[in-house]
């Protein structure tokens, strides 16, 4: 480590962050407002200051220099010294040890101190007031890493959108109870990628494992104060680095390792990203990075107070996305993690603050722009969150081509229907086809919705058909938190039961929920552990639960969830093998008069079709959709060899009579699928023009052969 008096040189620049070059690292920063920058550098502990150098060099706002001497290893932060004038939205305070936002690594755990915060806790003036103590003891220092890797991939792992399943996962949820996971590498990437949890994801059908947020985070005091923990890790401080918690050893290379591996098993990561806010939270927050770096630049303030936050996101601050380099901050970040550590797509939180301009939400603003245009973002596969709660923030279906969203209109209304609830038969069907009144404008595909039942936020599959109520107790916040329309239905028993009818009737209603999911068109999303029926208790809002209810039991899978997970495996292996069930066009129903075909036809329990008298019959519970393989699959007008497939669902609690058509193709229908009989699938054909008995509150699947 050189001393205090090595010499420093003008570096470059360009790129951001600290790049080590030969014969030493260069540091780059942005910074506006700045009037100085000085580079703080570490041992190895990261606890004692060895050398401090300013950099020597402002160009285009752009704090640099280099430091001759240095390698990977070296820790390292940053002081700002600028203006402390809040009113004017400046914050600088050389004081505070701040992390570099383009740091590739991080070492050492934050500790809630009064010295993090630029202004003197519990002084009468507040955050105008200004604070000498110094915050270098307390914060994690930043990395310089070696970015050398051989990868042993032939080529990226691309799955076509039409195959692909995401698995919305967590590391040390999958991890940290597998008994196939070494004890030493369990809540970890090294954990992930071993050959038990893959050859698991590979099993189950899945191809896309999306995982929650693994960005450097914080977890807030408030939480560790109650002994809990920010589990789920949706506050971000490093958008280049992963967080430390989540490495066996401190090396980038066991999260590319693990990246390796997924691929080499055909599987793609995508990760779950948060660039809409950071834990630095409003005026009142701590100074950990980009408040002390350039606050006026980072984030939004108030144009009239710029002492204030504009809080989009319900955190206390949200990102200027406006700014040109802020900007070019996410996309950077975004481009590192597609091409260095090779991620093949990215699940964007709140994902409407991304595109929202000082006007509003945008299409045309600079993210969406930017990820449209650049060749590498715009090669892997983006997922908007497309909701906020800023004004106008719902914005499901409004993102351009090329863009993915999650539907929560899907969620809720395949969550009513099977509940029970009236009136939901003819938003069903919606469903089934891929939402296409919600997405099919502009080319885009049915893969543009993604469909899901349940995510990391709310009930797990097995508590959604077993609580009426949340039960959120253990948040410590008296069961205040959480969302209490679920949609949900305990099918007689809040909570655990040895009622062997109740039990029955919640396994049959997960296999309903589950067919649903998996047999209508668009991208479907599981979540880790709903395939063997986990359960959190009840708890919809598990985020500080870094523990046994939200970690995956895998040792106490019982019986009923090993034939739970068997009939997962069928269900994806009958939608990879029947390609009418993920159809790339939409399925419209309109009559193609070159080939004499619907693509799909919504059938009557008596086999006629169904009229708009039907669909508004709000106790309407039982119908089929017919799916004929003959219809054109692509824009060429020719027709289709798929073999064609009769859906028949009975949302009602009573059997009923359903007449099978007359098959389109073939001489029979073959049972594929019963959600309440699934050892019956394949073992018998039925011919068209006869009654069929369909079990109250069930799913079937035929297909002509």
């Amino acid at each position: 480590m050189p001393s205090a008096s090595s010499p420093i040189l003008e570096g470059f620049p360009h790129p951001r962050g600290a790049t080590h070059l030969d014969g030493g690292v260069n540091f780059a920063l942005f910074s506006a407002h700045a009037t100085r920058v000085e580079v703080c550098l570490y041992d190895e502990s990261g606890q004692h200051e060895v050398a401090r150098h300013t950099l020597p060099e402002f160009t285009d706002e752009v704090w640099h220099g280099f430091v001759p001497g240095l390698g990977p290893g070296t820790r390292y932060g940053y002081r700002v010294h600028g203006p402390y004038e809040p009113e004017k939205g400046h914050r600088f305070n050389p004081n505070k040890l701040l992390l570099d936002p383009y740091a590739k690594a991080h070492v050492g755990r934050l500790q809630w101190r009064d010295e993090l915060f630029g202004y003197t806790v519990g002084h009468p003036d507040a955050d105008l007031s200004f604070d000498e103590r110094d915050s270098a003891p307390f914060v994690p220092k930043c990395v310089v890493v070696d970015s050398r890797f051989r990868w042993t991939e032939r080529a990226a792992t691309r799955v076509p959108w039409d195959r692909t399943v995401f698995y919305e996962a967590h590391v040390r949820g999958v991890t940290q109870r597998h008994p196939g996971v070494p004890a030493e590498l369990r809540g970890t990437f090294a954990g992930l990628g071993q050959p038990a949890v893959i050859e698991h994801l590979r099993s189950l059908g899945v191809t896309s494992v999306e995982l929650l947020p693994v960005h450097t985070f914080l977890d807030q005091s408030f939480l560790l104060d109650k002994g809990l923990s920010n589990y789920w890790g949706y506050d971000t401080i490093g958008f280049f680095a992963a967080d430390p918690r989540y490495f066996h050893r401190p090396d980038i290379d066991e999260f590319k390792t693990m990246v390796d591996r997924f691929h080499e098993a055909g599987l793609e990561v995508i990760l779950d990203v948060v660039y809409n806010h950071t834990p630095e939270g409003n005026e009142l927050g701590p100074t950990l990075s980009f408040k002390g770096i350039d606050n006026a630049s980072y984030y939004r303030l108030l144009p009239d107070q710029p002492r204030y936050y504009i809080n989009d996101t319900g955190t206390g601050n949200t990102l200027n996305l406006s700014h040109p380099r802020v900007l070019q901050m996410v996309t950077d970040s975004l481009r590192y993690w597609a091409s260095e550590m090779h991620v093949d797509g990215f699940r964007f939180d709140l994902a409407t603050i991304l595109a929202r301009e000082p006007h509003g939400y945008d299409e045309s603003g600079g993210f969406l722009v930017s990820c449209r245009q650049d060749p590498v973002l715009s090669s892997v596969k983006l997922v908007a969150e497309p909701w906020d709660c800023g004004p106008g923030g719902y914005q499901v279906g409004n993102f351009p081509p090329g863009w993915a969203e999650w539907n929560d209109r899907f969620r809720d209304t395949v969550r009513a229907f099977w509940k029970g609830d009236e009136g939901m038969a003819a938003r069903l069907a919606q469903c089934l086809t891929g939402s296409g009144d919600t997405f099919n404008r502009r080319g885009r595909r049915p893969w543009a919705s993604v469909n899901f039942i349940t995510a990391h936020d709310g009930f797990t599959l097995a508590d959604l058909v077993s609580y009426n109520d949340k039960h959120n107790e253990a948040n410590g916040e008296n069961n205040q938190d959480g969302h209490s329309d679920n949609r949900s239905w305990n099918c007689g028993v809040e909570g655990p039961t040895d009622d062997p009818e109740v039990l029955e009737l919640r396994s049959r209603q997960q296999r309903n929920l589950l067919a649903t999911l998996l047999l209508s068109q668009g991208t479907p999303m599981l979540v880790a552990g709903d395939e063997f029926g986990r359960s959190q208790q009840g708890n919809n809002n598990a985020y500080c639960q870094d523990n046994d209810l939200s970690w995956l039991q895998w040792a106490q899978i019982d019986e009923r969830g090993r034939a739970l997970l068997d009939f997962t495996r069928r269900l994806l292996a009958l939608r990879d093998a029947q390609p009418i069930l993920r159809r790339s066009r939409f399925l419209t129903g309109a009559w193609n008069e070159a080939l004499q075909v619907k693509d799909a036809t919504w059938l009557t329990p008596d086999a006629t079709e169904m009229t708009p008298a039907h669909w508004e019959d709000p106790q309407l519970r039982c119908f089929g959709l017919l799916l004929d393989g003959r219809a054109q699959p692509t824009g060429v007008v020719r027709p289709g060899e798929d073999a064609s497939v009769l859906l028949v669902i009975n949302g009602w609690h009573e059997p009923v009579s359903f007449t099978l058509p007359v098959p389109p193709q073939g001489e029979r229908w073959q049972r594929e699928l019963d959600t309440a009989d699934p050892s019956a699938a394949g073992q018998d054909a039925f011919d068209g023009g006869h009654p069929f008995l369909v079990t109250g509150r069930s799913l079937l699947v035929f297909r002509a052969v």
